[in-house]
């Protein structure tokens, strides 16, 4: 069904940050605070639609994105008419590509555009008076979940209290002192049971240290073992590793083209496929290429480690395009993610169960976290 077009008024960033009593730890770096970039798209018929930038990394990032949102992108999309969501998300990526190859700022660029591509996806399902969820194929609104980004360091307390939250499935941030890791796993695996436990090692690795230590891993029954070389690494490390391990391999957080996702669905390197929709591409882009991974027979998993809109957003495209994969929700503190994530926040046995309000369900009410605005 053809939907009329739609015209867009105004595109606004915001920009807030929420202080850290414990840091959230990788194998590249700490986070002392949990950063946040809003996007809130109106059309000339006054709909609003709201999206998330990723901007975790690097730390002065949130409001540098603000600002390219607000005095880059939103310019060149004010006035636009548009008949489909993704017209907007081709406009600003054609536009904007010899820009973001002259700055050096792919990155930012994508990001930015993808948490307003978001946003115009919650506008389009809000004005079509349909569940963002139901907009991209879903038949199901309840989809599983598991706990992330747990830290090295308390690592038992932060999965004893997932679990008691309703999480049946864990991951675990590693990379680090390797007896360490490994005694973290150990103690993961008695608290989940037989429950889902993953690992994580944010690229932490090289090829020589992944080929010892990922065999040692074996023990703990892991569903995957997340980017533990680059990202960028050529293939014939990634496949020698795949060919060496018994357990699945995932990434995607950091692929970001078409062809990069296109070139590992065509090979068996890993099971879990992960885009993250705030990071680059955003539906327009990612509803596309989750199909195509569970075409490929692969799990899609969505990458997502931000707050509450991103997640959000996150939860209604699995919930769209289906499959055995499970959503990730990040298990540190965070009320820019509890406040504005809905029914992401009620899990139960496992499980999270979308509603049926138009778009996303939620209109965020951003007087609430005033308080932590910066940008």
């Amino acid at each position: 069904m053809t939907s009329p077009p739609f015209t867009i008024r105004s595109v606004q960033a915001f920009g807030f940050r929420y202080p850290l009593t414990t840091p959230v730890i990788t194998s590249f770096g700490r986070m002392g605070d949990r950063p946040a970039v809003f996007v809130r798209v109106e059309d000339t018929d006054g709909y609003a639609g709201w999206g998330e930038v990723w901007c975790n990394f690097p730390s002065p990032g949130a409001e540098h994105r603000v600002r390219l949102v607000n005095e880059v992108l939103a310019p060149a999309l004010v006035g636009f008419r548009a008949s489909e969501p993704d017209a907007a998300f081709e406009r600003l990526t054609r536009g904007t590509s010899v820009l973001a190859l002259q700055s050096g700022e792919a990155g930012p660029f994508a990001q930015s555009i993808a948490g307003i591509d978001l946003a115009v996806w919650d506008l389009h399902a809000r004005r079509r008076n349909v569940a963002l969820w139901k907009l991209l194929g879903g038949s199901r609104k309840r989809i599983k979940v598991y706990a992330s980004g747990i830290n090295p360091v308390g690592s038992e307390r932060a999965a004893e209290a997932a679990l008691g939250r309703g999480y049946r499935a864990l991951k675990l941030k590693i990379g680090f002192d390797p007896a360490d890791d490994r005694a973290n796993l150990a103690a993961l695996r008695r608290l989940v049971g037989d429950g889902m436990l993953a690992a994580d090692v944010n690229q932490g690795w090289t090829i020589a240290q992944a080929l010892e230590r990922a065999p040692q891993l074996e023990p703990f029954g892991l569903a995957w073992l997340e980017e533990p070389i680059r990202a960028d690494r050529p293939r014939q490390e990634w496949k020698q590793l795949h060919e060496t391990i018994r357990f699945p391999l995932a990434a995607g957080e950091n692929i970001a083209s078409h062809a990069g996702f296109a070139e590992v669905l065509s090979e068996p390197v890993l099971g879990i496929v992960q885009p993250d929709i705030a990071k680059w591409g955003g539906l327009s882009a990612c509803a596309g290429i989750a199909r195509d991974i569970l075409a490929s027979g692969k799990m899609f998993c969505p990458h997502y480690l931000g707050a509450g809109i991103g997640l959000l957003a996150s939860a209604h495209l699995l919930a769209g395009v289906g499959g055995e994969g499970l959503l990730e929700v990040d298990s540190n503190e965070n009320p820019l993610r509890d406040q504005f994530c809905g029914p992401v926040l009620d899990v139960s046995d496992g499980m999270i169960e979308l509603g049926d309000g138009a778009g996303l369900g939620i209109t965020p009410d951003l007087a609430s976290i005033e308080r932590y605005r910066t940008a």
